[in-house]
Parts: C-alpha cells; structure tokens; sequence
C-alpha cells in the first residue's frame, strides 16, 4: 500500500460497477478504510449518476470535515464541486455535485421534493449509528425508489453493521467489502477489571489518567480517549492538567462544545506538541485527527433511555458494545500504526453486546411521527423500515400530535401538523412557537426554543430557565452568540404582549405541567401523571406551579432540569380545552372517609374542588367498598358469633358441601355482593361499627344453605340436662367446653357432620377449669374418670362426683341444690 492508498481503493471500480448494475449497494468497510472521502468522489469521476450526490452523515463535524477533506483533495474550496449542508450552516453553489448533509437536512429535502429532483445518488454513511433520521432518510429513499425514481442510487455504508439484514431491506442488494484497515493496531487489555466486585460508586476517571500518562511516556503521537459524557471529560483533564508534560495540550470533544471548539480538536497537534483529545462517541466514526497514534477506550457509553408510558427520557451509562468498540479501535489505525488501549480485561469482552441499541427502539418518537403522517403513512408498519418502531412508544407519539391539533381522528396530518413540520426543531418547540406567534410573543418562544434545542447551557443545579435566558444578555459568550444565531434563524417577530415563560413552556409540554404535593419536599406531579423532584436549595423549589421542560427520566421521580413557575390562571387560559369536569366519589386514604366532590381536572392535576351535594348512593357504596378493600377484612366490625358462622361453613365446605365460601379471601373479592346491601349510609371507617356482620353473613349463605348448614354442623351440643353449648368449629376437630356434671349418665359420645366426627369434648371442673379433653366419653367414664374424681371431690365436695357416672344423672346444681 502506497503512502496515499488506502484499503477502499482496492474496491472503488467494483463498487462503481455494482452501483452501476444495479442501482443500489451495501458497503462494508473497517474503519480508516477510507470509504467516506474516496467513494462519493469515485462515484463522481465514474459518473456513474446523473444528478448531484447527496451523502448523509451523522454528526454536524463528520459532515463538514468530509466537506473539506473531499474538496481538498480536489484542490477546490469547499462550496465549489463539493458542499455541505447542516442547521445554521450551509456551503453550495451551482457549481456542487456533492452534497454532504446531516440528518434533518435530508429530511427535508425529501419532504419538500419527494422525487429528489436533481440528485442521482444518496450514500448513508456510518449507517451502524442507526439514528432515527437516518433509518427514516433510507425508508423514504426506499418507497421513492420503488415507487417515483427507480433510477436514483443508493448505497449503505459503514464498518460495523448487519449488512445481509440492509441488503435484504434494499431488495437483495449486492455487498461490497473491503478488506483490512489501512494501518496495523496493537490491542491492549487490562490484566484485571478496573471495578472492585461490589463497590458501585468506583470512578473510571483515575483509571484513565494513569493510562493515558503511561501511554504518553510508551508510546509518541497523540492520544483520542473515549469517555461517557462532558462530566468524565472534565474530570480527566483536571486530573491530568498538572500532570501532563508542558508539550501536551488537552483538548475536549463533545456535542455541546461550540462548533468551532469541535473542529480544533481535528487539527494535527502544533510543531513539537502532542495532543490529548478528550471526546465522548462524537468522536467514532468519520473523524481523523492526523496525528493520533494512540487510543484509550474507557468502554462506557452514555445513551438515552425513552420510556413511552411517562413520556420522559433518561441517561443510562453502560458498557460499549463490540461495534462501538471496533470503531475506537479504528481511530488509531487511520494514518499510521497506533495503538488501542481497552480499559477492560478480555475475558469481559466476550460479554459486551454485538451492537449499540436502535434509537428507534429506544428514543421519542414525535418527530417519526410527525413526518410520517406529513408524508401521508400514518403507520410504519407500511413502510420499510430496518427495524420497526414500537407500536406503544409511536402510539404515545401520536397521542401527543393529536393533543397539538397537528393529526386528525384518522391520523391523517392537519394544517397545523404541516406548519408544526415546517419547523426544523421537535414538534413540541415547533407547537409553542406557534403558540408564541398566537400570544404575541414569539421572539421570547424563540429564545425559548434555541435553549432548548441546544445541550443545556447551566450546569446542573439550578433548573430555573430564566437564568438559561439570562445567557442571551451576556453578548460577549460564545454559547449566547451561537444562541442568537440560531433566534435570528427562525425570524421571529417582535413580541407585542408580555408572556411568562411558564406560559410558554407549557404549550410545548402540556404533559409536564406540575403542582407541588403536599409536604416540604419539593416533589411534583405532572399533569401525565409521572411524578418529578427538585433539589431543595434549587431556586424553583418554593413554586407551587411548574411547567417542565426538561427531565432526568426515572423510575419513580424525575430529577427536573429545566423548568418555569406557571401561574393557574395561564392553565386556565392556554389549556381550556384539555380541562375536563369529573364527578367523583372515591375513598380518601388519609381521612378514612369517603368523599363526593366536583373536580376540574387538567388530566391527572386536580385544578379545583367542589363539593357534591347531592352524590349518587351507588357511587358512595362502591366507593366505600373500594376503601374496605384497602383497610382489610378486619376493619369489619367482626363478631364471635360471625366468626364461628365463618369456622362452621368453612368446616362443612372440607366435608364436600357446595355452600357459597366465607373465607376472608373470597369475601374480600365479592363483597360487592354480600356487603353492599350493608352499607347504605356509611361513608366513614368509624361507622363500619353499625354494620351487623351476622345479618349479612347469614343472608349471604341463603335460607337453604342456612338450614343444610344447620343439619351438618348445628351451632349448639344439648348437655343431657338441656343446656346448649356452642360448638366451635375453628380448631382441627370440633370442640365443646362443658361442665362434667353436665355430661353424667351419657354412654354414646356425641358426634357430628356427614362423616360422623366425634365432638372433642372439654370437661370443665365446677369452677369453669379445664379436667380432661376426650373424643371417647364411655372411654373416659371407664378408664381416667376415677383419677378424676379422686382428686376433684375433695377440691369440689359440694358438687356430685358417682362412684359409675356412666348411670348417674347429669345436673347442674350441687349435692344441696339437688
């Protein structure tokens, strides 16, 4: 290989041919091969298309160093034969046939051209970052292809990707690849985990600073580390500031540094200096640092986690995946031999997942949506997507247009979905600068939205979003510069009436409107129902009302991030048609009542009260049939009887007998129908006591059911001198608890229930004290009967104790009563 070669070069006329052939191609090369610099160029000198070529990158930085890099080896300046179009920048002219543009921007061009007049070929680049734009961008090329323009080109292009699964999705597309990588790197792992088994509070960061000294003393060029986020980054290049040589400079890279910032990082490393550059994944794909020899891997990844039921987003930090780590490899291998340090043992390898999550899968939909319906498929089950979108997450996603007024009923788009779609920002911005227009104040929406539209510019801590636009005030800073930039971009008129912020914000996230609940925590509820949290010193702690704009997901409370106070009477006022009236008659946990009362209801916010005068008794009853149901089956004024009616039936029902079961358990669950008819007028716990359980319990079993319980198990055993005494039915044999005195002369022991159970009998002394339990009473009279009375008759002399009881007489009274 030549000193300018690279591995693609090997390919260019096979994939020319192929493209040529057939129209479309997938392209599999490693990374460094070469591919986004050297196909759409070869692509251009083969003329293998009429029309301009048009190739989609990921990141605002791929695009506009692909730009420079094609042009310079044109020999142009960028703007001549090849450009580059991206949010807030734009170099074309007549003269372009190569256009490098991001996402958005090629949405737009297909939504404002669905026949793409003009240009002949589109290349996805990097297609493994499967980013919801550029998923959407290839189904669309693919229905215009099929349906408008079967002669546009296609070809999908990355280093890591599941090229038989694209190849199918472009109707058995041939694939291209190339082999190997244009320079040879060396792969070190750690010898053992940088985490100590159970300690979850470990920070990589000192890990990185060690490896990155190591690397810089073993080893010469600069350095690419990748680390999860800006916080990383930052802690790193402190931790490294005094400990690096004087000749090395530390450089951060990561979507929320300024345009500019970026693009330094790209630069080679001045005469006699070394770079270290700190970059989050910005930097994996489409980006060559001439003088990277070396990179550091610290295997983390920060990504956003989309949950459709809460309608929020939080930031998850885990483990690269094998792509994402092949293509950090490849960054050190791209203009000469480098090195790749993982900061993880190659045993853990074997554990990482093959490829990052699909934002499809995994992301807010809205957007999707949106342009679905503008290109006239309200179901993406119709058209050909790689992956599928989740049918909740784009059914919340369609919830939420239908609520802008931007879908009709059908899920067609409306009028204002084709105005919210004009807007190059998410519909919720786009919705509330439409609402600004309306207000009167869309220069204040504007700077609204650019805030938003951008990484926050406020470190954590302070979710106030007037300070966020105290920033546009300080003309001198470089983010409120960009920020202007990106107001004077929307054109907003002046505003001519004064609207709060809060007002403003919660046009675009009506979902997030929150009242503070009671206690002195600062904890929300939002009108969506998903709860969400401040810390206690922030500035927005104390408001009652907020409207939210942006949140930490989570699976209790959301952390708040940005938000405004709201007044009430701007709910009222902006709201009005998602203010519903409900009658309600719903047991109050805290007051252990039930309550009857007109709400005025913002979705899940009570906005205001009213008494019921008049409620509907069926509402009271099953309302206070839903609080039993949450105090227990023992808040029942339960009584003996009641509980030996329950033993009874339960003792039957083991016994084979069909009546209705009394269990705690199944009268829990059907107490609509036995305990309803007892409850008029109740409306309080305290008044539960009024209740009369065995009345309802008996008429529960039935006339029939009473008298086939009666014969089974009788309540009562009548003592052969006629008293009756309770049987109870609870204990493993039914018992009774009687005087012996009153169970003389009986020979036959009692018995019970169809199978004939003996009755466990309790002989009682005179004093009511338990003598002897039996099941066999002639047994007793004949056997331990003399012990008894023995040791009895001269404790109880008054009382008769016979020499036989089984012939004397039973009684009650004592030998001078008799």
């Amino acid at each position: 290989m030549t000193p300018d070669s690279l591995p693609i070069d090997a390919v260019l006329d096979e994939i020319a041919q192929t493209l040529s052939a057939h129209g479309r191609l997938v392209l599999h090369a490693p990374p460094g091969a070469g591919k986004t610099t050297r196909v759409p160029l070869h692509l251009l000198h083969k003329r293998i298309c009429t029309g301009r070529i048009v190739m989609l990158e990921p990141r605002r930085v791929a695009a506009r160093t692909a730009a420079t890099r094609m042009a310079t080896q044109l020999g142009e300046d960028v703007g001549a034969t090849v450009g580059y179009r991206m949010r807030g920048a734009t170099k074309v002219s007549s003269a372009t046939r190569i256009e490098v543009v991001t996402e958005g921007v090629l949405t737009r061009l297909i939504q404002s051209d669905p026949e793409l007049s003009g240009i002949g070929c589109v290349i996805f680049d990097e297609f493994h970052e499967r980013s919801l734009n550029a998923d959407l961008g290839l189904a669309l090329c693919c229905e215009i292809r099929a349906a408008l323009r079967p002669d546009l080109h296609l070809v999908v292009m990355s280093a890591t990707l599941d090229t038989q699964a694209v190849a199918q999705l472009l109707n058995d597309a041939p694939v291209v690849t190339a082999q190997g990588q244009a320079y040879e790197v060396e792969t070190i792992w750690r010898k053992t985990p940088w985490r100590d088994p159970g300690k979850y509070n470990q920070r990589i960061e000192p890990i990185v600073v060690e490896t990155v000294l190591d690397a810089l003393n073993a080893s010469v060029g600069s350095v690419l580390v990748f680390l999860p986020g800006a916080g990383e980054i930052a802690r790193v290049q402190s931790g490294l500031s005094e400990r690096v040589a004087s000749d090395t400079d530390l450089i951060p890279l990561y979507g929320a540094l300024p345009f500019a910032q970026q693009m330094q990082a790209l630069r080679p490393a001045k005469k006699g200096r070394r770079n270290v550059v700190l970059a989050t994944s910005i930097a994996e794909t489409s980006v060559t640092n001439p003088d990277i020899r070396i990179v550091i891997d610290a295997g983390l990844a920060r990504r956003a986690r989309f949950d459709a039921g809460s309608g929020m987003s939080r930031l998850v930090t885990e483990r690269v995946t094998k792509a994402e780590a092949a293509q950090r490899r490849g960054r050190a291998g791209r203009v000469a031999a480098g090195i790749c340090y993982r900061l993880w043992t190659k045993g853990e390898e074997g554990a990482l997942a093959a490829f990052p999550p699909v934002e499809v899968e995994d992301d807010d939909l809205t957007g999707l949506a949106l342009e679905l319906a503008l290109w006239g498929a309200s179901d993406p089950s119709q058209m050909p997507f790689l992956t599928a979108p989740p049918p909740a997450t784009f059914a919340a996603a369609k919830a939420l247009l239908h609520a802008f007024g931007a879908l009709d009923d059908g899920g067609g788009i409306t009028a204002q979905g084709r105005k919210l779609a004009g807007y190059a920002m998410h519909p919720r911005l786009a919705q509330m600068m439409i609402m600004g227009e309306r207000l009167g104040a869309q220069t204040t929406a504007a700077k609204i939205a650019a805030i938003l539209n951008e990484r926050d510019p406020v470190p954590r801590g302070d979710a106030t979003l007037d300070r966020r636009l105290e920033l546009l005030r300080a003309t001198s800073d470089p983010k409120a510069r960009r920020l202007w930039t990106d107001i004077k971009r929307m054109k907003p008129k002046p505003d001519t009436t004064q609207i709060t912020p809060g007002a403003l914000l919660s046009c675009a996230f009506p979902d997030r409107i929150a009242l503070r609940r009671s206690g002195e925590a600062p904890r929300y509820l939002m009108s969506g129902g998903s709860g969400a949290v401040l810390s206690p010193s922030d500035p927005l702690a104390s408001s009652q009302w907020l409207a939210i704009a942006e949140l930490d997901g989570a699976r209790r409370d959301a952390t708040i991030r940005i938000a405004a106070p709201l007044d009430p009477g701007d709910i009222t006022r902006l709201h009005s048609a998602r203010i519903a009236q409900h009658e309600i008659c719903e047991w109050d946990a805290r007051q252990n009542k039930v309550i009857a009362e007109r709400q005025s209801r913002l979705s899940a916010l009570v906005l205001d009260v009213e008494r019921l005068q008049n409620p509907d008794p069926a509402m009271m009853i099953d309302a206070m049939l839903d609080g039993i149901a949450k105090l227990g089956i023992d808040a029942l004024p339960w009584t003996k009887p009641a509980r030996f009616l329950q033993a009874r039936v339960a003792w039957v029902r083991q016994r084979g007998s069909d009546l209705p079961d009394l269990s705690d358990e199944v009268l829990m669950e059907e107490r609509t129908n036995w305990l309803a008819p007892y409850l008029s007028g109740i409306q309080t716990k305290a008044a539960l006591a009024r209740i009369d359980m065995m009345a309802a319990l008996e008429a529960h079993l039935g006339w029939e059911g009473a008298q086939t319980l009666d014969r089974l198990a009788p309540r009562k055993f009548t003592a052969p001198t006629g008293t009756g005494v309770a049987i109870d039915y609870s204990a493993d044999k039914p018992k009774i608890s009687i005087r012996l005195q009153e169970m003389l002369g009986l020979t036959q022991h009692p018995v019970v229930g169809p199978d004939q159970t003996p009755l466990l009998i309790e002989l009682l002394s005179p004093a009511q004290r338990p003598i002897q339990t039996t099941a066999d009473l002639p047994g007793f009279w004949a056997t331990s009967y003399a012990d008894v009375r023995k040791d009895m008759r001269g404790r109880y002399p008054k009382h008769p104790w016979p020499e036989d009881p089984s012939v004397a007489e039973a009684t009650r009274r004592t030998k001078r009563q008799s």
